[in-house]
């Protein structure tokens, strides 16, 4: 018999809600959709409070050695009917498992840079896809941190930890303004690379050898004032077709892979 078998469930209900930026906020707490994203938030060891498991005899064989990992952790299983676990999952991906976790917290102070670091910084991001696209690639490419500066959305929103399949709880990441974020990178002794449509210097033509920054805009209003004083090194794709930006997920890779490329 299934722990919840209602949509109107208490702890369900009080799980939906994290859905929303600002009950995460206030309770300071959110949800994990998937096997992969929650094995990967509990190798971080990221607190899992409880998991809701679909009553699903199918799925059952599939989601064991994560149960018996979520029970190790200290974290409640709650065996849920699939009506109400479809109120919990999000859209049509359905792993059968979704684990409300506490909010790291983690601040600019909290990050501990290997020698030689390169940075990533995302600007005044609103979209939290955006934000876990590049962190997949920041977690590929050997990115040191990320840090979300001005951002328009939380770092635990949901869709950021789906679009980064679980990388943000892989790769450090914290948020703070623009200003706290350049103090620091300045503090850390990295060069400052922001990539604008308008850069002087071509990407490739830049030296990333070094520690090193960069900095990536949205795309509809690019990057702020904060990023453009004479200790930023302006520098640019070059844009053969009739578009004028890419995504900001496409200009991390390239940015990230090219520092790597260097690297070697």
């Amino acid at each position: 018999m299934p722990d919840i078998t209602s949509s109107h469930n208490p702890r369900l209900k009080a799980a939906v809600k994290l859905r929303d930026r600002r009950e995460r906020v206030r309770e300071g707490r959110f949800l994990i959709d998937g096997r992969r994203e929650i094995e990967r938030a509990l190798a971080a060891s990221v607190a899992v409070a409880e998991a809701f498991v679909k009553d699903d005899a199918e799925q059952a064989v599939k989601i064991a050695p994560l149960m018996h990992q979520l029970r190790r952790a200290g974290a409640s299983i709650l065996l849920t009917a699939p009506a109400p676990f479809g109120k919990l999952a999000f859209g049509d991906r359905d792993e059968g498992m979704v684990a409300v976790a506490v909010t790291p917290q983690t601040s600019l102070a909290s990050l501990a840079l290997p020698p030689n670091p390169l940075v990533a910084v995302l600007a005044g991001i609103e979209k939290p896809g955006n934000i876990g696209a590049v962190l997949r690639t920041a977690d590929a490419a050997g990115v040191s941190a990320v840090i979300v500066a001005d951002g328009g959305t939380d770092l635990y929103n949901p869709n950021a930890i789906r679009a980064s399949l679980g990388a943000i709880f892989t790769v450090p990441v914290c948020a703070a303004s623009s200003a706290e974020t350049l103090a620091w990178l300045k503090q850390q002794g990295l060069a400052v690379f922001a990539a604008r449509v308008d850069g002087a210097i071509d990407y490739a033509s830049a030296s990333y050898r070094g520690p090193s920054a960069i900095i990536l805009g949205s795309e509809a209003h690019g990057l702020s004032d904060h990023w453009s004083g004479p200790e930023v090194v302006a520098i640019s794709l070059p844009m053969l077709g009739a578009v004028d930006s890419l995504n900001v997920s496409a200009t991390a890779a390239v940015l990230c892979y090219e520092v790597a490329r260097q690297r070697r």
